[in-house]
């Protein structure tokens, strides 16, 4: 049996810059897991290379940020586009996992995530959750208490440089996570 390189694609749309900085941690955190190559997808324009990436891929994980209570039009777009795969049932068992960042300490950032696990189960997807317990302090992972993906908070009259370092952390830790994830299930389909 031998082991292949399992792909993880981070595909996301930032509207401001907040989103591509925890696009940046998530990829850097599933690309530090040994066997995993992991690579950044923007959303803003969808071409058939893009689609080609996404269908190849073991992992997807999902990231848009928060406005007015959910995804960005962007990301609904993709999430459209995808009509197709979904019927002929093209990313049945890929792993699935997603981030979200908002302006507001809550946002409704946990609608973004419930709307990503949706599209993930109506694909037949594997939904990876974080696994942390609520952070107690503001640098601390999981400071702002999520558990079905990584939540990041920027004041909206900030730029992405300000983003906290605990939420970019978070991102990393969801990345591994993934990655750790898409792995074993590669492996174990190897086995059988």
């Amino acid at each position: 049996m031998t082991a292949k390189t399992v792909s993880v694609v981070v595909a996301f749309h930032s509207g401001y810059g907040h989103t591509t900085r925890m696009a940046e941690a998530t990829c850097d955190g599933a690309a530090s897991v040994d066997g995993v190559a992991a690579e950044l997808l923007t959303l803003d324009e969808l071409t058939e290379d893009k689609w080609a990436r996404l269908d190849a891929a073991d992992a997807m994980i999902f990231g848009s940020p928060t406005y007015m209570g959910s995804a960005s039009p962007q990301f609904h777009t993709f999430a459209h586009a995808t009509s197709g795969r979904w019927f002929a049932q093209a990313w049945k068992d890929k792993v699935a996992a997603g981030f979200t960042t908002s302006g507001a300490m809550s946002g409704d950032k946990l609608n973004t995530l419930q709307y990503f696990t949706i599209l993930a189960a109506q694909h037949g997807m594997h939904w990876v959750n974080l696994d942390l317990p609520p952070g107690t302090a503001e640098t601390e992972l999981n400071r702002l208490g999520g558990w079905l993906g990584a939540m990041g908070r920027c004041p909206g009259d900030q730029g992405p440089e300000a983003m906290s370092e605990a939420d970019l952390l978070t991102a990393a830790h969801l990345g591994r996570r993934v990655a750790d994830h898409a792995l074993l299930l590669s492996r174990a389909r190897l086995s059988i």
